[in-house]
C-alpha cells in the first residue's frame, strides 16, 4: 500500500494507524501548495487535491480520512482497531468517527483558505485563529468529559479513533489552544505522544508547514 501524505495534515491519522497495524506500506510526500509529488501532478492521484490517499496493491485508491481508517482497521480485524462489523459497538465507534470528522476536523478548517491553497488549512491570521478556537473548544470540552476514567476513546485499547483524535489535537497545539484547561484531554494527549508508533511517525514526517502571519 502507498499512503500519500503531507506533514501534519489529516493524513497523519492513517499514517499512525498503519504504523500501529504492522501492515506493509510506503509513503509518498505531497506538496499541497504546488499540488505535486515525486511522480508529478497530484491532481491525477486525487482530483480533490488533498490528502490522505491510500493506494492499494491492485491500484485502487481510497480518499477521506475516516474511510481510510476503517479500511486499515478492517484489514487487520484481529487487532481490534475498530469493533467488529455489525456489532453495536461498531456503530458507537462510527458515531465517534463521524463526530471527529464533521464536528472537530471541519471546525479546524479555516474559511480564509489563503487564496485557496489547501496546504494552509489552519488559519494564519489572529482573527481566524481566534474564530477557530471558539468553534473547536466546545467540541474538545465534550471529548474531555468522555475521557474521564478512560485511557482511549473506546476504553482501554488503542483504536483508529485515537489515531484521528491525536492528529486533531496536534492542530490544537499549533493554534496555541491550551489543552491544560481540559485535564483529561491533556493527560490523553501526553500519553499518546509517548506511544512508540506515534513517536516514530512524528519523527518520520517531521515538522508541518509553519503558520506564518498572512502577508
Amino acid at each position: 500500500m502507498i499512503l500519500f501524505y503531507a506533514p501534519g495534515a489529516s493524513s497523519l491519522a492513517p499514517h499512525i494507524l498503519l504504523q500501529v497495524s504492522g501492515l506493509g506500506f510506503t509513503l509518498e510526500k505531497v506538496d499541497l501548495t504546488n499540488k505535486r509529488w515525486a511522480g508529478g501532478d497530484f491532481n491525477l492521484i486525487n482530483p480533490k487535491s488533498y490528502v490522505p490517499v491510500l493506494q492499494l496493491e491492485n491500484g485502487q485508491r481510497l480518499t477521506e480520512c475516516s474511510v481510510i481508517l476503517q479500511y486499515i482497521a478492517d484489514t487487520v480485524p484481529e487487532q481490534a482497531l475498530l469493533p467488529a462489523v455489525g456489532s453495536f459497538a461498531r456503530y458507537e465507534a462510527l458515531q465517534w468517527l463521524s463526530f471527529l470528522a464533521m464536528e472537530v476536523q471541519k471546525n479546524f478548517i479555516t474559511p480564509e483558505r489563503h487564496g485557496g491553497v489547501s496546504a494552509n488549512f489552519l488559519a494564519r491570521t489572529e482573527a481566524g485563529q481566534q474564530q477557530t478556537r471558539e468553534r473547536v473548544s466546545p467540541r474538545l470540552a465534550f471529548i474531555d468529559q468522555h475521557l474521564a476514567g478512560r485511557e482511549h476513546v473506546l476504553g482501554d485499547g488503542f483504536s483508529a479513533l485515537d489515531a484521528y483524535l491525536f492528529t486533531l489535537l496536534t492542530w490544537a497545539r499549533r493554534l496555541a489552544i491550551d489543552l491544560g484547561q481540559w485535564r483529561q484531554l491533556d493527560r490523553y494527549f501526553a500519553s499518546l505522544k509517548a506511544h512508540p508508533a506515534i513517536h516514530q511517525v512524528l519523527e518520520t514526517e517531521g515538522p508541518p508547514h509553519a503558520l506564518h502571519p498572512a502577508d
